[in-house]
C-alpha cells in the first residue's frame, strides 16, 4: 500500500510541476563541480544560473500542496530509501533545469516574449506576490523581482516547447488509435516485486493457476455467462476494460485486436498470469476519438524530446553540491502559499 501510494504522489508531483508537454529532464547534461559560485547560487548551466530563492519558491509551493491532501506525515514515507523530501527536491531540480535549458534555447530560435505576453506575466507575478505574507517573503528571500523572473522564464520556456512543435500534426487513423472494450478473466502466476518484476510462482502454483483457468473456460463453453464466470475467477481489479494498443503484453493486444464483437479468446500466457477475453466492442469511438489526441500529444513530445536531448548535450552544468544539500522544506505553520502554479496558468496561458 505504502509503494502505490509513493508512486501515486510522484505522479502527481509530475503533472503539477511539468510544463504542459514538457517531459521530465534526468540531472542533465556534463556536470562539473566546482567552487567559483556566486552567492546562494544552486547550479549554473553555461550563462544560466539558479539560486536557492527560486527553488525555495517551487519546493515549498508543491510541500503545502502536498501536505493540504496528505498531512503533514506524508514526508516520512519512502520508498528503497529514498524519501518523498528527495523524490520532490529532485523533481524541482530538473524542472528548473529544464527551464533554464530551453531558455538557452530561446536565444538561439531567436524568440522571446511579446508585450502581450510580458504584461500579462508581469501582472500574474504581482499577484502572487502581493497573495504572500510579510513572513513568507522574507522566509523565502524573495522579491517581486523574483517571482516576475521566474514567471517569464516559466513562459518563454512553454513558447519554446509550442515552437518546436509547431509542425507536428500528424494523422492518426482509426486502426492506429483503436480502442476496444474487453470483458477479462485473470488468473496470475506471479507477483509483481518492489523492483517491477515479476516473481514468478511456483511449478505447482503455476499448475493450479492453469486448472483455474482452464476450468473458467470450459464453464463458458458450456453456455455460462462470461460475467458469471469472472465473478468467481477473475483476479483483476476490473472485469471490463478497455484497451489501446501498447498497453498490455504483445500476447494480450495480439488477442485482443483480433477478436470480433462477442467473441471469446482461448487461454492468453503472458508474463503475469493467463486471461481469457472476450470482445464487447471492437471499437470505442469516443474512447478512440480521444485516444488519436493522446497519440498526437506524443508524437509532440517525442519531437520536443529529440530536439531538446540533442541541445542538452553541447552543455556544462555547474553543480553546487554543498549548497543543495543545504536546501529542505520549510516546517513553518506561517509558511501556506500554493497557487504559485495556479496564477501563472490563470493569467498567462488563459491568454494563449
Amino acid at each position: 500500500m505504502k509503494n502505490k501510494r509513493f508512486i501515486t504522489l510522484v505522479t502527481i508531483l509530475l503533472c503539477l510541476c511539468c510544463l504542459t508537454g514538457c517531459e521530465k529532464i534526468n540531472r542533465d547534461t556534463k556536470i562539473v563541480l566546482t567552487t567559483g559560485f556566486t552567492k546562494d547560487e544552486i547550479f549554473r548551466i553555461e550563462t544560466a544560473s539558479c539560486y536557492k530563492r527560486e527553488v525555495m519558491v517551487y519546493l515549498t509551493n508543491l510541500q503545502n500542496q502536498y501536505e493540504q491532501v496528505y498531512g503533514t506525515e506524508i514526508w516520512q514515507q519512502e520508498q528503497d530509501g529514498v524519501t518523498i523530501e528527495q523524490s520532490v527536491k529532485e523533481s524541482v531540480l530538473a524542472e528548473l533545469a529544464q527551464i533554464k535549458t530551453m531558455n538557452l534555447m530561446a536565444e538561439n530560435y531567436g524568440l522571446s516574449l511579446n508585450n502581450a505576453e510580458q504584461e500579462m506575466v508581469d501582472e500574474a507575478a504581482k499577484v502572487y506576490f502581493d497573495s504572500l505574507t510579510a513572513a513568507e517573503k522574507e522566509e523565502l528571500d524573495i522579491t517581486l523581482d523574483t517571482i516576475r523572473q521566474l514567471y517569464r522564464e516559466y513562459a518563454l520556456a512553454d513558447k519554446v516547447y509550442d515552437y518546436i512543435i509547431q509542425d507536428v500534426n500528424p494523422e492518426i487513423s482509426d486502426d492506429e488509435a483503436r480502442t476496444v472494450v474487453l470483458q477479462q478473466i485473470f488468473v496470475k502466476t506471479g507477483e509483481r516485486g518492489r523492483d517491477g518484476n515479476i516473481e514468478s510462482y511456483s511449478v505447482q502454483q503455476k499448475s493450479y493457476a492453469y486448472a483455474q483457468v482452464a476450468e473458467a473456460l470450459r464453464r463458458i463453453e458450456s453456455g455460462e455467462d462470461f460475467d458469471v464466470v469472472a465473478t468467481r475467477y477473475n483476479e483483476a481489479k476490473d472485469i471490463t476494460v478497455s484497451v489501446r494498443k501498447d498497453e498490455m503484453d504483445a500476447a494480450y493486444e495480439k488477442a485482443a485486436f483480433e477478436l470480433g464483437n462477442d467473441e471469446i479468446s482461448s487461454i492468453i500466457e503472458t508474463e503475469e498470469g493467463y486471461y481469457i477475453l472476450k470482445c464487447i466492442s471492437t471499437l470505442n469511438r469516443e474512447e478512440t476519438d480521444a485516444n488519436k489526441e493522446k497519440v498526437v500529444e506524443e508524437r509532440k513530445k517525442e519531437a520536443f524530446s529529440r530536439e531538446y536531448d540533442s541541445y542538452v548535450q553541447t552543455l556544462t552544468r555547474h553543480m553546487n553540491e554543498e549548497l543543495w544539500q543545504e536546501v529542505t522544506l520549510l516546517h513553518n505553520s506561517e509558511i501556506t502559499t500554493s497557487d504559485f502554479f495556479d496564477v501563472f496558468a490563470e493569467y498567462y496561458r488563459a491568454a494563449k
